[in-house]
């Protein structure tokens, strides 16, 4: 196989997750696109030493996530960060969603995905990096660069806004 060939391997490998790990921080696939060529460009720069690297889905996530973070502080307005917890885990309940029908399952995990897109990003972000990329709220608050006061609001506002959502009483900002 050659390297091209190997590549191509790669990146079908990982597309995915790091489309995936782009639309949810941005909610917007053309965005997250944009983001997801940039990792396999860096990838491809350094494939001779991530490509057998048990870490290179580490790394991809990583790379990934602090694109995401730069292009969001870059180029959209600057976030507003205003305390913490009902309790919910709304990465479960996406992940693993209760036992029913498969359509119903379906279409509240739709819905779901449609509200954490619709969130604004200073709520969505550090929900998403907490739920999905498991992070913890001070890795949180010194990767966005802000208090860890803030990040707890942040996090609580997001995950009403979403329990507003999944019971129909959701009115965006």
């Amino acid at each position: 196989m050659t390297d091209a060939d190997q590549f191509e391997a790669f990146v079908r490998e990982y597309q995915d997750m790091v489309f995936a790990t782009a639309v949810r921080l941005l909610a917007n696939p053309a965005e997250a696109e944009d983001i997801a060529q940039t990792v396999f460009l860096r990838a491809f720069e350094r494939f001779a030493s991530i490509a057998t690297s048990p870490t290179a889905a580490g790394w991809l996530k990583t790379v990934t996530t602090n694109l995401c973070l730069n292009h969001l502080s870059r180029y959209r307005a600057r976030w507003q960060f205003f305390s913490e917890s009902d309790g919910v885990d709304y990465a479960a309940t996406i992940a693993a969603p209760e036992a029913a029908d498969a359509a119903d399952t379906s279409a509240r995990h739709e819905r779901l995905e449609r509200a954490v897109q619709g969130l604004p990003d200073h709520q969505r972000v550090p929900l998403v990096l907490f739920h999905f990329e498991d992070m913890t709220y001070k890795e949180i608050a010194a990767t966005l660069g802000i208090s860890l006061a803030k990040v707890r609001t942040d996090i609580h506002r997001g995950r009403e806004a979403l329990k507003r959502a999944m019971t129909g009483t959701y009115e965006p900002d």
